[in-house]
């Protein structure tokens, strides 16, 4: 018997049940994951630099006294802004080319000017700052394109917290400007060097050899860390290829060629000459006016030690400058080869004025951003793999930005700046055209002059018939710079000028030790003072005033603020 077949769920032609949806997740929202291994290396290079330029920003003016030089290239850059070759009242300057005073006069035309000199070198140290936050920048791009972005983050940040580069670059100085045309010269000649070379590569020769010219305009010794090279570099065939290398070199000199044509379409050949076969000698070390070298300076094994506790860092670095040039050596590749000239240059122009040169403080910037890169680029780095190794490194790197760090700290929130302090004084309770006696200034005039020079009549009177005959009223005493050795008057002459005398005024301070003002007894009587608060303590907060005081004259001159003309 058969049996008929039946659907389990009815006939065939009923639809089948309907299977429920799956539900949709509601969709979360997505979070931005950002890796730092992701972002440009210009991100990290601004980040370096705006670190650099506002460390160097905080406390401008009171942390760091006037330096000698500052007044002088302050007063350069106003002249350069005015028209023509930069000048000062004793004619045209040419011991520097004028590539930085230039530079000032852009920055005064859009800052404007100032109605006193020390705020003046205020403005220009701002217009330093954004340069070395430039330099940074530079480090950091320099570094990654020969290594990694890492290494180039690290040597910024190393750069920033030097407290030597610090200094250097608060300075109204040549030198901040000068390495920042020379790491974008070689920036560009790296790329050169590189197996894979870019676009465009005699443009780009073109463009390194331009940035190579405004760095030696800038400052001569720069042809030292950057002609040098290059010559080395076609004679040995290392680095970018030899036609490359000699397009970058002619175009450097060019630009100094300009340079001389004007100077001689101007007239102003012979004291072009002058001033330049003078620089040679003190280059060659033929004449020693100024630095350690000279006669009567202190040695500079003592300034090494008087400044080991603030500059520990900088020496440690600088102490491994054989090893750097060493591990650039081993490499064959053309870029570390052109990098080791470039360090094996400026290991040379140092050593040759720690020798028989002019040593000055300041040349040793010109070492240690080279050093800097060559440690960067070439120090092993521990493996990842390595944990134990890595945190080791990682601890000794973090102990060395910590320690200029706090150093920082200490410096910028110590008051140094005595002469700002002072003139405010003078300028409340010494009426205008005042004799004040300066000591300080070797064969040259010194910071007391080129600061007080505008408001006040200045001269190294030291006996009693020169005070009387120019109605001199004050002595004025930077006692660091006289102890050293730096002073046109001996200690004991300054000693016994001061004898006796109370200071009307006096500051400590790190740069100049004991600022004072003395009263002179041949000087007229003071007027009693007048009834009311202290005066001084109000002119000029936490100076020590230790004498009496005169009462703000109706002549005396007001306009010390930075209010352009």
């Amino acid at each position: 018997m058969t049996l008929p077949r039946t659907d389990p769920q009815g006939t065939r032609d009923e639809p089948a049940a309907p299977v429920p949806p799956v539900p949709t997740p509601t969709p979360r929202p997505t979070r931005l994951r950002l890796r730092l291994g992701t972002l440009p290396t210009f991100v990290y290079a601004a980040a370096v630099g705006l670190l650099t330029t506002v460390l160097r920003l905080t406390r401008l003016g009171q942390s760091g006294d006037v330096f000698v030089d500052e007044p002088i290239y302050r007063r350069l850059g106003e002249s350069a802004a005015a028209g023509g070759f930069p000048r000062t009242d004793e004619g045209t300057f040419f011991l520097h080319p004028p590539g930085y005073f230039y530079l000032e006069a852009g920055w005064t035309k859009v800052v404007g000017e100032h109605t006193g000199i020390i705020a003046g070198v205020h403005s220009s140290r701002v217009l330093n700052a954004l340069l070395a936050g430039v330099t940074a920048a530079l480090i950091v791009f320099l570094v990654a394109r020969v290594r990694s972005r890492g290494a180039g983050v690290v040597a910024g940040l190393v750069f920033a917290l030097d407290a030597y580069c610090i200094r250097q670059n608060d300075r109204v100085l040549l030198e901040t400007s000068t390495m920042v045309w020379i790491l974008a010269g070689y920036l560009v000649l790296v790329g050169l060097a590189r197996p894979d070379p870019p676009t465009r590569p005699r443009a780009r020769a073109l463009l390194a050899g331009l940035f190579f010219g405004l760095a030696i305009l800038t400052k001569d010794h720069a042809v030292l860390i950057t002609l040098l090279p290059l010559c080395a570099a076609l004679i040995l065939g290392w680095g970018p290829p030899r036609r490359l290398v000699a397009l970058t070199g002619a175009v450097a000199v060019a630009s100094y060629a300009v340079y001389l044509f004007l100077i001689a379409v101007f007239g102003h050949f012979e004291e072009f000459w002058e001033a330049k076969t003078a620089g040679v000698r003190r280059l060659l070390g033929l004449v020693q006016e100024t630095g350690f070298n000279a006669a009567g300076a202190p040695p500079l094994s003592d300034r090494f030690l008087d400044e080991l506790p603030a500059f520990a860092g900088t020496y440690l670095l600088l102490a491994l400058t054989p090893v750097a040039l060493f591990l650039l050596l081993r490499r064959k590749e053309p870029v570390y080869r052109l990098l080791a000239l470039f360090h094996a240059s400026a290991i040379v122009t140092l050593g040759y004025a720690v020798g028989i040169g002019t040593l000055e403080e300041q040349a040793l910037y010109l070492l240690f951003v080279p050093n800097l890169v060559a440690l960067a680029v070439t120090v092993p780095m521990p493996s990842r793999k390595r944990a134990a190794r890595r945190y080791v490194t990682l601890g000794i790197l973090g102990a060395l930005l910590a320690v200029p760090a706090a150093s920082y700290a200490h410096d910028r929130w110590t008051p140094d700046d005595g002469f700002r302090r002072l003139h405010a004084y003078l300028l409340d309770h010494v009426p205008a055209g005042t004799g004040i006696v300066t000591v300080d200034g070797q064969r040259s005039r010194g910071v007391t002059n080129w600061v007080l020079r505008d408001d006040y009549r200045l001269g190294n009177w030291v006996t009693p018939e020169e005070q009387t005959a120019n109605d001199a009223a004050y002595v004025l005493v930077p006692w660091r710079v006289i102890e050293q050795g730096y002073g046109r008057s001996p200690l004991a002459e300054v000693q016994g000028l001061t004898a006796g005398l109370r200071p009307v005024f006096s500051f400590d301070g790190p740069t100049y030790g004991t600022l004072a003002l003395y009263r002179l007894p041949s000087a007229p009587p003071l007027p009693p003072p007048l009834p009311g608060p202290d005066v001084a303590r109000l002119a000029v907060p936490d100076s020590a005033v230790t004498g009496p005081l005169l009462p703000v004259p109706e002549q005396a001159i007001t306009g010390a603020g930075d209010a352009p003309r």
